[in-house]
Protein backbone atom coordinates (compact mmCIF):
# COMPACT_ATOMS: atom_id res chain seq x y z
CA UNK A 1 0.00 0.00 0.00
CA UNK A 2 1.28 3.40 -0.40
CA UNK A 3 -0.54 6.16 1.17
CA UNK A 4 -0.34 9.55 0.08
CA UNK A 5 -1.12 12.51 2.38
CA UNK A 6 -1.80 15.96 2.68
CA UNK A 7 -1.25 18.35 5.63
CA UNK A 8 -4.48 19.86 7.45
CA UNK A 9 -3.97 21.11 10.59
CA UNK A 10 -1.41 21.34 13.47
CA UNK A 11 -2.98 22.07 16.78
CA UNK A 12 -1.17 24.17 19.78
CA UNK A 13 -3.22 25.03 23.18
CA UNK A 14 -3.51 28.57 24.54
CA UNK A 15 -4.52 30.11 27.83
CA UNK A 16 -5.90 33.47 25.53
CA UNK A 17 -8.07 32.59 22.95
CA UNK A 18 -9.14 35.95 22.12
CA UNK A 19 -5.11 36.78 22.29
CA UNK A 20 -4.03 34.64 20.19
CA UNK A 21 -6.84 34.77 17.32
CA UNK A 22 -5.61 38.79 17.19
CA UNK A 23 -1.61 37.65 17.11
CA UNK A 24 -2.34 35.52 14.59
CA UNK A 25 -4.13 37.63 13.00
CA UNK A 26 -1.88 41.09 12.65
CA UNK A 27 1.27 38.96 12.60
CA UNK A 28 0.31 36.62 10.07
CA UNK A 29 -2.73 37.00 8.25
CA UNK A 30 -4.45 34.10 9.61
CA UNK A 31 -7.69 34.38 10.13
CA UNK A 32 -10.94 32.44 11.26
CA UNK A 33 -12.22 29.15 9.24
CA UNK A 34 -13.96 27.20 11.97
CA UNK A 35 -14.58 26.30 15.33
CA UNK A 36 -15.82 23.55 17.88
CA UNK A 37 -16.96 24.24 21.21
CA UNK A 38 -17.20 21.73 23.86
CA UNK A 39 -20.99 20.66 25.05
CA UNK A 40 -20.46 22.04 28.65
CA UNK A 41 -18.00 24.84 27.43
CA UNK A 42 -15.13 22.98 28.79
CA UNK A 43 -12.80 23.52 25.90
CA UNK A 44 -13.00 25.43 21.83
CA UNK A 45 -11.30 24.99 18.82
CA UNK A 46 -10.84 27.66 16.23
CA UNK A 47 -9.20 26.57 13.10
CA UNK A 48 -7.13 29.46 11.78
CA UNK A 49 -5.71 29.90 8.10
CA UNK A 50 -5.65 32.04 4.91
CA UNK A 51 -5.89 32.19 0.92
CA UNK A 52 -2.39 31.10 0.24
CA UNK A 53 -3.11 27.28 1.61
CA UNK A 54 -5.67 24.74 2.59
CA UNK A 55 -3.21 24.54 5.79
CA UNK A 56 -4.83 25.93 9.18
CA UNK A 57 -3.33 26.16 12.55
CA UNK A 58 -6.05 24.90 15.22
CA UNK A 59 -5.94 26.98 18.56
CA UNK A 60 -6.74 24.92 21.30
CA UNK A 61 -8.60 26.74 24.80
CA UNK A 62 -9.31 24.89 27.83
CA UNK A 63 -11.60 26.71 29.83
CA UNK A 64 -10.62 25.19 32.99
CA UNK A 65 -6.35 25.50 32.39
CA UNK A 66 -4.70 28.58 34.51
CA UNK A 67 -0.79 28.00 34.15
CA UNK A 68 1.52 28.77 31.14
CA UNK A 69 1.65 25.15 29.09
CA UNK A 70 5.45 23.42 29.58
CA UNK A 71 6.59 24.19 26.15
CA UNK A 72 10.02 22.41 26.97
CA UNK A 73 12.66 23.50 24.89
CA UNK A 74 10.37 24.37 21.93
CA UNK A 75 12.37 22.78 19.25
CA UNK A 76 9.38 22.03 17.57
CA UNK A 77 7.52 24.65 15.80
CA UNK A 78 5.74 25.72 12.30
CA UNK A 79 6.89 27.54 9.60
CA UNK A 80 5.77 30.21 6.96
CA UNK A 81 6.67 31.66 3.85
CA UNK A 82 5.52 35.37 3.65
CA UNK A 83 5.57 37.14 0.33
CA UNK A 84 6.85 40.37 -0.56
CA UNK A 85 9.59 42.41 1.24
CA UNK A 86 11.33 39.90 3.66
CA UNK A 87 13.03 42.55 4.92
CA UNK A 88 10.41 45.06 5.71
CA UNK A 89 7.99 41.85 7.40
CA UNK A 90 10.66 41.12 9.72
CA UNK A 91 10.80 45.24 10.69
CA UNK A 92 7.18 45.17 10.77
CA UNK A 93 7.18 42.20 13.42
CA UNK A 94 10.29 43.64 15.12
CA UNK A 95 7.92 46.86 15.85
CA UNK A 96 5.20 43.89 16.58
CA UNK A 97 8.27 42.90 19.39
CA UNK A 98 7.27 39.41 18.60
CA UNK A 99 11.30 38.55 17.04
CA UNK A 100 12.31 35.79 19.40
CA UNK A 101 15.76 35.03 17.45
CA UNK A 102 17.13 35.39 14.03
CA UNK A 103 20.18 33.83 11.93
CA UNK A 104 21.71 36.32 9.35
CA UNK A 105 23.85 33.43 8.37
CA UNK A 106 21.20 31.42 7.23
CA UNK A 107 18.35 34.02 6.37
CA UNK A 108 16.01 33.09 8.80
CA UNK A 109 13.97 34.75 12.03
CA UNK A 110 11.02 33.29 14.21
CA UNK A 111 8.33 35.40 16.21
CA UNK A 112 6.89 34.07 19.31
CA UNK A 113 3.49 34.06 19.88
CA UNK A 114 1.54 34.96 23.44
CA UNK A 115 2.08 31.39 24.89
CA UNK A 116 5.44 31.27 23.90
CA UNK A 117 5.38 28.87 20.83
CA UNK A 118 7.88 29.83 18.19
CA UNK A 119 7.24 30.48 14.31
CA UNK A 120 9.59 30.52 11.77
CA UNK A 121 9.45 33.28 9.14
CA UNK A 122 10.94 32.52 5.26
CA UNK A 123 10.53 34.31 2.38
CA UNK A 124 8.74 32.78 -0.65
CA UNK A 125 10.05 30.67 -2.74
Amino acid sequence: MEVTAKFDHFNINVLDLKRSIEFYGKALGLKPCGEIEGPDGAFKIVYLKNESSDFKLELTWLRDRKEPYELGDNESHICLRVPGDYDAVRAYHKEMGCVCFENEEMGLYFINDPDDYWIEVLPMK
